[in-house]
This record gives C-alpha cells, sequence and structure tokens, in this order.
C-alpha cells in the first residue's frame, strides 16, 4: 500500500513539473555587480541521493508525503568526533542542488506547488524583482543553498562558499561580489567573514543582513527545545511537516545551538526562558509557580528536556542524545 502511494505521488509530481514552464527574462543589465543570495535555516531544497543507484530526490521542502520524507531521509544524530548531524538513513546522503546556479535552491522550496504558497516562496519575489531590473542568472544573480542542519562554521560549507564566491567573481569578469543574507544566512556569512577574512576581502564589496541573530534567536530555540516549531503557521502547517517531527529535525543540528543567546552579551533587555513548574509544599499540597532562567542558566533546562531524547526510525528505536551538543559545542 505504501509503494502504491508512493507511485502515484510520484506521478502527480512529474505532471506538476510538466504544466510549469519557465519565462525568458525580458530584460538584462550587463553593468550590474554581481548579487549572491543567501537562506537562513530551512530556506535550501534538499535533495536525498541513493548511494546504491545516484538517484535523487528532493526531501525538502515537500508538500507531498512531507512527513514520511522528513522522518526517514532527514532525521539525524549528531556526531560529536567530526562535530556532524548525521542522517539516520544509511542508504542515502543529503545534497543541495545547484541548479540555476545555486537559485533554484532557495527560489521556491517546493517547485512543485501549483498554487503559490507564502510558506515555500522564499527568495522567489526577490529574484523576479531582481531580474526586471537587469539582473541574469548565472551572470549577475547566484544563489548559495546550504544543509542547514549542519554547523554554520562546517568546513565542507565554508569551502563550498569560497568555491562559489570564486565562480561569481570570474563569472561576472572581475566584479567583486554583492552578498545579501537573510537569519541564520548572516551566521553563516558571519562565520566565513571571520574564518577567512582574505577570501571574504577579495571577493565582496557589500554585504547585506537581513533580520541577521548576530547574538542568537533565544525566543525561536527556547520555543524550538521546549515546545517544538512549526514550520509555517496557520492552517497551511496541516499540510507540510508537524510540529513535533520538526523538533526532532532541529534538536539533533549543531545550526540551531549555534542560534541560542550569546550569555557573554550586554543584552539591554536580557532573554528569560519563563517556565511554570508545579511545586509541593511540606503537607503534600501543590502550587504552581513562574521561574525565569536567563541564558546561562538555560542550558541545564535544555540538557535536562532533551537527555532522553528516542525517535522510532524504520522499526527501531535511536537514543539520539542531544545534549552532547552542549557538551562538545
Amino acid at each position: 500500500m505504501t509503494m502504491l502511494l508512493e507511485d502515484v505521488l510520484r506521478s502527480v509530481e512529474l505532471w506538476l513539473r510538466l504544466i510549469k514552464k519557465p519565462q525568458p527574462q525580458a530584460y538584462v543589465n550587463p553593468n550590474l555587480d554581481p548579487v549572491l543570495l543567501v537562506p537562513g535555516v530551512g530556506g535550501s531544497i534538499l535533495n536525498a541521493v541513493n548511494e546504491s543507484d545516484g538517484s535523487q530526490e528532493r526531501v525538502w521542502v515537500r508538500f507531498l508525503s512531507a512527513e514520511y520524507k522528513l522522518k526517514t531521509k532527514l532525521w539525524s544524530c549528531y556526531d560529536p568526533s567530526t562535530g556532524k548531524t548525521v542522517t539516520l538513513d544509511q542508504k542515502s546522503r543529503i545534497v543541495v542542488p545547484e541548479d540555476r546556479h545555486g537559485l533554484h535552491a532557495i527560489d521556491v522550496l517546493d517547485p512543485d506547488l501549483v498554487i503559490g504558497s507564502e510558506a515555500v516562496y522564499y527568495f522567489h519575489d526577490m529574484i523576479v524583482q531582481m531580474q526586471k531590473w537587469g539582473y541574469q542568472e548565472g551572470k549577475t544573480l547566484f544563489g548559495f543553498g546550504y544543509d542547514f542542519r549542519q554547523s554554520n562554521r562546517l568546513q565542507e560549507t565554508m569551502d563550498r562558499f569560497a568555491e562559489k564566491l570564486e565562480l561569481i567573481y570570474n563569472a561576472a569578469g572581475g566584479k567583486k561580489i554583492d552578498l545579501i543574507s537573510h537569519s541564520m544566512g548572516g551566521l553563516l556569512v558571519k562565520c566565513f567573514m571571520t574564518l577567512h577574512s582574505d577570501i571574504f576581502e577579495k571577493y565582496v564589496k557589500n554585504w547585506i543582513a537581513i533580520c541577521a541573530p548576530f547574538q542568537g534567536a533565544p525566543g525561536c530555540t527556547n520555543s524550538t527545545f521546549l515546545n517544538g516549531m512549526s514550520f509555517v503557521e496557520g492552517w497551511e502547517q496541516n499540510f507540510f511537516i508537524s510540529k513535533w517531527s520538526m523538533h526532532q529535525l532541529l534538536i539533533e543540528c549543531p545550526s540551531i545551538y549555534e542560534l541560542m543567546a550569546c550569555p557573554n552579551f550586554h543584552w539591554k533587555h536580557v532573554p528569560l526562558l519563563e517556565l511554570w513548574r508545579e511545586r509541593l509544599h511540606e503537607d503534600g499540597k501543590s502550587h504552581v509557580i513562574l521561574e525565569s532562567y536567563p541564558p546561562r542558566d538555560s542550558i541545564e533546562i535544555f540538557k535536562q528536556a532533551l537527555v532522553n531524547n528516542k525517535v522510532n526510525h524504520e522499526g527501531r528505536n535511536c537514543l539520539c542524545p542531544s545534549t552532547r551538543i552542549f557538551l562538545n559545542g
């Protein structure tokens, strides 16, 4: 029954691809400086490559069979020896598609959707507008998708980013690059700028960081660790990834822990983790109190919440102790 459903979904996906036709660009301005777009967490299409035959399928983002693909292909476990999160499915590996000079991976995150959804239209509107201004794919407009599950300072990502900058610089005839990053993409660029300042200075002219959480995103991470996270809000969340499946994906990702509130930053208003806790009186009666924890003290709360984390992957229970990220981070 499962295989039959998969065949039907694949047929529908193929049909959706066939009815969509790319539109030619009307205007090109060859004098523009090249632009590289860098997305935030969850903002890159991810494909799973079958190790036996090399075939690929999109596993993030999906509208059709989204929950199934997430659990079977993207759930992972953090490996402290390498600093990477490793996919539980040992028969496949995760890659970022490079179609359209990297723009495909950050444009519409589910290209098979016939009716547009704001949830998956990532850089799409910006790409369309920039093309109207005369930017051209592969000449002055590029994208950098990445495996957002991994650390923002992972050497493999840094190497790919360096190669992308050199490629764009050469494609644009030696013109320096304008970077536009969103959210966690700003952390990735900052890591690269810090670790490879010589390459950054050689190739980058300007950098625009939109909503970059340079001192962390405490509200987002606190909610993710303790309450789960919805990929989209409102009624659309019923058709994509469930809140707790998304939670399981993210708590094994080093990148999410890099979004925690910086404990050494001099906050004007210190971000607090607030929890209602039940306490017992000496007479055995209970009462509820509100407890508040600043960034440093909240770490222990997260450890307690995640230490016994388990998932069921293809019929076997896997212990995924996320606290190793705290201990090795």
